[in-house]
C-alpha cells in the first residue's frame, strides 16, 4: 500500500507529500496533510524506533527507521496446523486437509478476517509439502508439521479488523512433542477460556494465557497444564483435548465455545465407531449381577434383552470377571464388551475415578498420561499395551501413516 492510500483511509489527504529531510523532525514544519478533516486512522509519520530481544536478554539499543515494513519470521507465534506422513512403501499421506480448512474459516469469521477457500487452503497445503518433501520423516521417525497461518497485514491505528490478510504455509519435520511421560497439574488460578470468547477458534489470542502457568508448571517438575473453567469442570489441557476412561465409559468435555474443536479428537470419537464403541449422551449401560448360579441380564437402553436360548430351559451366563466389580458382556461373535463414548461436563472431581486419560492433538497425536496432581493429590494412571488409549493411537497412527486401509477417507495422497 502505498503512502497516499495510507492516508485516504485514514481520512487525510496528502497535499503533496516530500521525503523527510535529516532534520525535518526537529525543525519545527509540519507535515503536507489536511489536518481539517483527520480522523482516528492510520497515517505513517516519516520514522520509527525498532529494538530486538532474544529470550532471557535484555533489548539492544534501537535504532530510528523509516516508517515502513517490517520482517517477520513465518513461523512466528500465530497457530494453526496440519500433518504429513511417510508411509513404508515412500508415499506421503496429508490427514485430513479439508477439516483444517474449516477450521481456518470458522477461527477466521469469528476474528472478522478473510479466508482462503478450502480448495485454496488445500492447494497450498500440497505445495508446500511436494516442494519440501525432501524433510518428510522416514516411517516411524516423526512427521512433517504443516502450519498454515492466517494474519492481518493491512494498516490499522483502532479497534477494527485489519484491512489486508496475508496467509502462509511452511512445514518442518517434528518429532514427538512430549518427550518421556505425561504427567499433569491442574492448573486453578489461571482462566484458558471464557464462554463467549475464542476459545473454540485456533487464535493466538488462545495460547497467549497459557505460556506463564506452563512456565511455572514445568519449573514444579510437569509436563503440562490441565485448565478448568470457572465451576471446576475439565476443559482441556494447553495445546490438546482431554479424554477419561471410566469403567465402561470414555468421557471428554463437550466442546461449547470454551474448547478447541480439535481434528484429532474428532477422528478418536470416529474411530471408536470402528472399533465397535457407541457414542451416547444417554444413560449408563449397566449390568446386573444377580447370583453365581443365576441368569443375567442387560439393560439397554430401558428395553431388556434376552440372550440367546440354548435349550428351551437354559440361557447363555455372562462370564464374571471379578467379585467386586460388575460383568462383562461377551457376545455370541467373542467380541469385546460395549465401551460408550459420551461427551459431557465432568467435574475434576471425576479424575479419581478414571482408569485411563489420554490427550490428542495435532503434534501429540494420542498420548496417554502418567499422573494428573490436583491439589497435591497425585492420581496415576494405567497406560501401555492393552489400554483403550493404545489401541486408538494404534488405528489412528496406522491410518495417517497407510498402515491400516483408511475407509474413513480421511487422508489425501501427494501426487
Amino acid at each position: 500500500m502505498t503512502r497516499d492510500q495510507y492516508c485516504r483511509t485514514a481520512g487525510a489527504e496528502v497535499e503533496g507529500y516530500n521525503e523527510p529531510s535529516v532534520n525535518s523532525h526537529v525543525n519545527g514544519e509540519y507535515a503536507k496533510i489536511n489536518w481539517d478533516v483527520l480522523g482516528f486512522g492510520l497515517i505513517p509519520t516519516d520514522y520509527m524506533y525498532i529494538m530486538n530481544c532474544s529470550k532471557d536478554q535484555h533489548f539492544s539499543q534501537g535504532t530510528l527507521t523509516p516508517f515502513g515494513k517490517i520482517e517477520v519470521n513465518p513461523s512466528s507465534g500465530i497457530l494453526n496446523y496440519g500433518q504429513a506422513h511417510r508411509t513404508a512403501n515412500g508415499r506421503i499421506l496429508l490427514f485430513r486437509p479439508e477439516e483444517n480448512a474449516m477450521r481456518m474459516k470458522v477461527g477466521a469469521k469469528r476474528m472478522c478476517m478473510q479466508a482462503p477457500t478450502v480448495e485454496q487452503f488445500v492447494n497450498a497445503v500440497k505445495q508446500t509439502v511436494h516442494s519440501n518433501k525432501r524433510w518428510v520423516p522416514p516411517p516411524g521417525k516423526g512427521a512433517m508439521y504443516i502450519r498454515p497461518l492466517l494474519m492481518g497485514s493491512g494498516p490499522v491505528l483502532g479497534v477494527a479488523p485489519a484491512s489486508e490478510y496475508t496467509f502462509i504455509t511452511y512445514a518442518s519435520p517434528v518429532g514427538n512433542y512430549h518427550k518421556g511421560v505425561l504427567n499433569l497439574i491442574v492448573e486453578e488460578k489461571f482462566r484458558r477460556a471464557i464462554p463467549g470468547g475464542t476459545g473454540g477458534v485456533k487464535a493466538v489470542t488462545n495460547y497467549a494465557i497459557i505460556y506463564k502457568p506452563i512456565a511455572e508448571a514445568k519449573a514444579k517438575g510437569f509436563t503440562d497444564v490441565l485448565f478448568l473453567n470457572a465451576e471446576k469442570y475439565i476443559e482441556e489441557v494447553s495445546t490438546t483435548n482431554i479424554f477419561l476412561v471410566k469403567g465402561n465409559e470414555i468421557l471428554t468435555p463437550p466442546t461449547s465455545g470454551t474448547i478447541l474443536p480439535g481434528i484429532t479428537r474428532k477422528s478418536i470419537i470416529e474411530i471408536t465407531h470402528v472399533l465397535g464403541y457407541q457414542t451416547t449422551s444417554a444413560r449408563y449401560y449397566e449390568v446386573e449381577q444377580i447370583t453365581l448360579t443365576r441368569w443375567y441380564e442387560l439393560e439397554l437402553m430401558t428395553m431388556w434383552y434376552e440372550l440367546e436360548q440354548i435349550t428351551s430351559t437354559r440361557w447363555y451366563e455372562l462370564e464374571q470377571t471379578t467379585s467386586t466389580r460388575c460383568y462383562e458382556l461377551e457376545e455370541i461373535t467373542s467380541t469385546r464388551y460395549l465401551l460408550i463414548v459420551k461427551e459431557r461436563a465432568i467435574p475434576v472431581g471425576e479424575l479419581f475415578d478414571a482408569e485411563e486419560v489420554f490427550c490428542t492433538g495435532t503434534a501429540v497425536g494420542v498420548n496417554s498420561v502418567n499422573s494428573i496432581t490436583y491439589q497435591d493429590t497425585r492420581i496415576a494412571y494405567k497406560r501401555g499395551a492393552g489400554t483403550v488409549g493404545q489401541k486408538l493411537y494404534e488405528m489412528l497412527t496406522g491410518i495417517q501413516t497407510g498402515r491400516i486401509e483408511d475407509k474413513m477417507g480421511w487422508t489425501v495422497e501427494l501426487d
